[in-house]
């Protein structure tokens, strides 16, 4: 399965021929978004997250994933600051991935129960508008996933200005496990293992 990072909460999950984008966003500190897909699945409604006027709708055959919702919480107050989010958990060529969009607090044991066990974590890392780096340790310890994909961070001249960077949640990973990608696209696989870390390309 392909997994290409479109920069901020974004990614495409391609299967085949047939695309699911997921959290769509427009952003003055992105580039105006312009993706292809079949799908699009957004985890709540604010603009970095929902902007389906950035997705360009294809024909396609019947989908190869299967998509389960999870409602949490996009702040530690019960959703009284931000309101509610959704964890899409997606199954599709023998394996699961998990997109906790704007995660704001830790998930329960009934949570982690339903999530179950997951190929690929794409997790918000850097605080603020969602839990930071070590409160997404503490999920990615929890969860255990084969293979994490932090998101929602401050890189370069890219990112929300309130939020951190990757590097404050990378620190607290084990560097041999960290992947480095030169390319904002990977080859998920059941091989595949450790933290890794695409390249945003504008």
């Amino acid at each position: 399965m392909r997994i290409i990072w479109n920069g901020h909460a974004c990614f495409t999950l391609e299967s085949g021929d047939y695309r699911l984008v997921l959290d769509p966003y427009t952003l003055e500190v992105y580039p105006p978004l312009s993706v292809t897909a079949n799908e699009a699945l957004c985890s709540h409604g604010h603009r970095d997250h929902s902007h389906l006027a950035a997705v360009t709708f294809q024909e396609g055959g019947e989908s190869p994933f299967h998509v389960q919702k999870m409602a949490v919480f996009h702040d530690g107050e019960q959703g009284a600051l931000r309101g509610e989010n959704t964890v899409h958990i997606i199954d599709g060529e023998g394996m699961r991935i998990v997109h906790c969009g704007d995660l704001g607090h830790l998930l329960s044991e009934e949570q982690l129960a339903a999530i179950g066990k997951v190929d690929l974590l794409l997790i918000p890392v850097g605080g603020y508008y969602t839990i930071d780096a070590k409160e997404a340790k503490t999920v990615v310890d929890a969860i255990a996933p084969r293979v994490v994909v932090p998101m929602h961070y401050r890189h370069g001249e890219f990112g929300l200005r309130p939020v951190g960077e990757v590097e404050d949640f990378l620190a607290l990973c084990d560097a041999d496990s960290i992947r480095r990608l030169d390319t904002n696209e990977f080859t998920l696989t059941p091989e595949l293992r450790g933290v890794i870390v695409p390249k945003f390309i504008p």
